[in-house]
C-alpha cells in the first residue's frame, strides 16, 4: 500500500502520524511525505535558522525512510491569502498523480491554524474519485497545538486507532530532531504531552500507546 501524509508545516507529520508511519514502513508499505510550507529568507527567517531547519528535515527524512518526499516551500501562514488555494491545490494534485496513493493522511478540517484548513480543503478537492481513483482511505490526524484548539462543535473525536506501542519511542526521538519546535510542558508540543496523548488514545483502544485518526472516507 502507498500512504501519503500531507503536512502544512514541517513537524506536523511527526506529531500527527509519526508512530503510524513508522509502523507502516516496518510492515513493508510505501510511505510518502508532502509538505506544503517551509521557512525561508524571503519569508523573513534568518539564514542560520533556515539552514538548521534544512538539517532537521534531512535527519527526519532519513529516520522515517520515506520512499519519496516533496516540499512545496510556500511561506507559512500565507495559504489562501498571499499563496492562492489554486497553487496549493495544483501542488497536491501533481504529487497525488505521481504517487497514486491508496491512503492519504491530512490535517483535520477543524484545526485552528488557517494553513491546516486550507491544506485539508485542497487535498479533499484533489481526492475526488474521478481525479485520483487510487485513493481509497482518507483520514485526518491529531496535531498537538492545532487540533486541540479547534472549535468545540467540530472537536476531534477519533474513530480509527493505530497501535504504535512498538514505535512511540522512535517517534519521540524523531520529534526531538525538531528541537526548535518543542518545549517543556505545559507547551502542547512537548515530548510529555505527545506521550500522554498516545497513552490516552491507547487506553481508549485497549493497547499501550496509539495514535487517533478521524476517518473521512474508506472504501473496502
Amino acid at each position: 500500500m502507498k500512504i501519503v501524509v500531507v503536512s502544512p508545516h514541517q513537524d506536523d507529520e511527526t506529531l500527527g502520524a509519526g508512530g503510524t508511519l513508522l509502523r507502516l514502513k516496518k510492515e513493508g508499505h510505501q510511505i510518502y511525505w508532502l509538505n506544503i510550507t517551509a521557512v525561508s529568507k524571503d519569508a523573513g527567517w534568518d539564514t542560520d535558522f533556515v539552514n538548521k531547519r534544512k538539517r532537521q528535515v534531512n535527519r527526519v527524512v532519513e529516520a522515517f525512510g520515506f520512499d519519496d518526499i516533496l516540499n512545496l516551500n510556500f511561506p507559512p501562514a500565507t495559504l489562501g491569502n498571499k499563496t492562492s488555494q489554486r497553487e496549493v491545490l495544483d501542488g497536491i494534485n501533481n504529487f497525488f498523480a505521481k504517487v497514486t496513493p491508496e491512503w492519504i493522511i491530512l490535517p483535520d478540517y477543524n484545526d485552528i491554524h488557517s494553513d491546516h484548513r486550507v491544506v485539508y480543503d485542497c487535498a479533499i478537492s484533489c481526492s475526488k474519485i474521478f481525479r485520483h481513483p487510487s485513493i481509497k482511505t482518507i483520514t485526518t490526524m491529531e496535531i498537538l497545538s492545532e487540533t486541540d484548539y479547534g472549535k468545540p462543535e467540530g472537536y476531534f473525536v477519533p474513530n480509527l486507532f493505530v497501535d504504535v506501542s512498538d514505535f512511540l519511542e522512535k517517534k519521540l526521538e524523531i520529534l526531538q530532531l525538531y528541537d526548535t519546535e518543542i518545549a517543556k510542558p505545559p507547551f502542547p508540543r512537548s515530548l510529555e504531552a505527545t506521550k500522554a496523548l498516545a497513552l490516552a488514545r491507547g487506553a481508549a483502544s485497549g493497547v499501550k500507546y496509539a495514535e487517533g485518526f478521524r476517518i473521512i472516507k474508506m472504501v473496502i
